[in-house]
């Protein structure tokens, strides 16, 4: 009788999930939420696998509603009088056995006649059934498709060379723009071998996925502000998103993004003038992101790539972090208290290549939104920079932008002997006739 429903981790069991339950920790055993190379060559999926299974779901479906005489899902909303209770299914589980459902189903009004329920009022008073397409947006937005179709972006996608640069108005109804444009580029040049530009500049307020699945070659710039999801999926390019001049608050303490942003970016750029919502990062596998403050679970499961926040975040940063780093800046000594301690450490910017790494990204930062939260700290950088912490997974812990030199010349490498036995060499040494012989590969 319920009027929707949705499928979750049953698809990723049809592709080859064990439900395992490590996925925070790289250490999947079929692949499905590993960067470990070796995992990922377990992975035994392909998108038939979730085809077939929904469509023997849909063929069972169809069966069971013949069954009952109906055709329609709508036709099945509200019937809870179609609903019998199971003696032989109850009974299978101790504890269910014992449990009426009697009560469950009284008081339930007849829904097989009076259907009036599932009709909504319009304004001007006009009555319409629910499974009407009231509205639609079609295949993709009209933005997407105008932008797409520009005859000077056509020309640079063509002939892999050159520049443009385009310019639109965009509104919160338009949704994953620049995802068509990306997917033309890869069409005709895979996701590396695009050599043109194209700058497409919007003002307004974006909707629900701004700028995924952005390429190399391509640098979108919004004024204004958008919702969830910016830059989901990206592989290159730059997004950046900046205030409108006239829109009278202050920039680092307002947000300017939604929930979500870099959501599996895999490359590319990412700057924006003003706060983040939740999860900022999540899953990000190799984006460089500067923003001014983010809401709660900040680079959670991110396995790549560098996040810097230039203004405070919520709790539960870092939780199931395996790779990458993360720079925050703390002004009042907070920050400490909203980090997840279960994997990563968190320590002061440490190393020469590592403050190299931060100011250079403040930098672009400034350069490209004129931050004045990224000013402020540019212009009294000695000070400032001992207020920075710098987050980070056992992955990078010996990496040049985390580990003094001081701490990583004594790195080995270790060998398995078929014996057991483990036979360990400094890097930069050569094995002896002797290990060679007892040490594997």
């Amino acid at each position: 009788g319920a009027e929707e429903y949705g499928f979750g981790t049953i698809a990723m069991i049809a592709e080859g999930c064990v439900m395992a339950r490590v996925c925070h920790l790289n250490t999947c055993p079929v692949g499905v939420t590993s960067q470990k190379e070796e995992l990922r060559k377990k992975f035994p999926g392909t998108p038939e696998h979730v085809v077939n299974f929904f469509q023997f779901v849909a063929e069972e479906t169809r069966q069971l509603m013949a069954h009952l005489g109906y055709s329609k899902f709508e036709d099945l909303i509200g019937r809870t009088d179609l609903l019998k209770e199971s003696d032989a299914q109850m009974e299978r589980v101790a504890k269910t056995s014992d449990m009426k459902l009697g009560n469950f189903f009284s008081g339930v009004p007849n829904t097989s006649e009076d259907r009036s329920f599932l009709r909504a009022s319009l304004a001007g008073g006009q009555q319409v059934m629910k499974e009407e397409n009231v509205h639609s947006n079609g295949f993709s937005s009209d933005l997407d498709r105008q932008l797409s179709s520009h005859a000077d972006v056509q020309k640079v996608i063509a002939d892999n060379a050159g520049e443009t640069v385009v310019s639109f108005p965009i509104q919160n109804t338009d949704r994953s723009t620049c995802a068509m444009l990306s997917g033309d580029i890869a069409r005709a040049h895979g996701n590396k071998g695009f050599n043109g530009k194209i700058y497409v500049e919007f003002n307004g307020s974006a909707g629900q996925s701004f700028g995924a699945f952005v390429l190399p070659g391509l640098n979108v710039r919004l004024t204004g502000e958008a919702n969830d999801y910016v830059g989901k999926g990206m592989h290159g390019g730059e997004i950046v998103v900046v205030p409108d001049i006239n829109a009278g608050f202050v920039a680092a303490d307002s947000s300017i993004v939604g929930n979500a942003c870099l959501y599996g970016a895999t490359g590319g750029d990412f700057h924006a003038n003003g706060r983040a919502g939740e999860r900022f990062g999540v899953r990000n596998s190799g984006a460089f992101a500067v923003a001014e403050g983010a809401g709660d679970h900040c680079c959670e499961y991110m396995t790549g790539g560098v996040v810097v926040m230039l203004g405070k975040v919520g709790r539960n940063v870092g939780a199931g972090m395996t790779g990458g780093v993360g720079y925050f800046y703390d002004a009042d000594g907070s920050f400490q208290n909203m980090v997840n301690h279960e994997i990563v450490k968190v320590q002061r910017v440490i190393t020469e290549l590592g403050e190299i790494q931060l100011k250079t990204l403040i930098e672009r930062h400034y350069e490209l939104t004129g931050s004045e939260r990224a000013d402020e700290i540019l212009n009294n950088w000695e000070e400032e920079k001992g207020k920075f912490w710098q987050v980070y997974p056992p992955s990078e812990a010996r990496t040049p932008v985390v580990a003094a030199e001081a701490e990583i010349v004594d790195l080995r490498v270790s060998a398995s002997a078929p014996d057991g036995e483990m036979c360990f060499l400094p890097l930069g040494k050569v094995m002896t006739p002797e290990q060679a012989q007892r040490c594997a590969d």
